[in-house]
């Protein structure tokens, strides 16, 4: 159950993504119902994005290791979306303790890539804070996906909202 949504697209030189500047930024904070734990688990099982996410068709754990108390993941992530069809590799840092996962870009069709999730617990449940930054190399995917930008941030994290309504939902209510 989704109780309070703040989101925005923020201009890139007003937000904490020094990169480059023809895509805003999402940076977006939700009050869910839902422990924080089982949140970042669901964010964090990154090998199920297929079965809940648009235009997410495959996902690849190319390794997974240890840094410290964090636990580091790199995977490939297959997007498709009409002719469109890129692979991108990233490398995934959770930390349960904190509850926070950081997705860094290695390698694929973007410039950069950088997206954080944090989840803190609240008498309602919790608060989600999500970022994503990005650019494509390819001025013709940038040209296609500069118009839909908000759109199909808020389709992905909704995704994984719905999700988490479908996991977690209280049968009684």
């Amino acid at each position: 159950m989704q109780m309070q949504i703040s989101r925005h697209c923020v201009p890139r030189e007003k937000r904490n993504f020094p990169k480059a500047d023809s895509l805003p930024a999402h940076k977006e904070r939700r009050l869910v119902a839902h422990p924080p734990q089982k949140l970042y688990e669901l964010v964090s099982d990154i090998e199920s994005y297929p079965q809940f996410l648009p235009w997410v068709t495959g996902v690849r754990v190319r390794s997974r290791g240890n840094a410290g108390e964090n636990q580091v993941i790199i995977a490939d992530v297959l997007i498709s979306y009409k002719m469109f069809r890129e692979t991108f590799r990233s490398s995934v840092t959770l930390n349960p303790e904190h509850r926070t996962i950081d997705v860094e870009y290695v390698n694929g069709p973007f410039k950069h890539l950088d997206n954080h999730w944090r989840f803190e617990p609240t008498a309602e449940g919790t608060e989600v804070d999500f970022a994503v930054d990005f650019e494509f190399r390819s001025r013709m995917m940038e040209k296609m996906i500069t118009g839909m930008f908000d759109k199909a941030v808020h389709k992905i994290v909704t995704a994984f909202f719905d999700r988490a309504d479908e996991l977690y939902a209280d049968p009684e209510g």
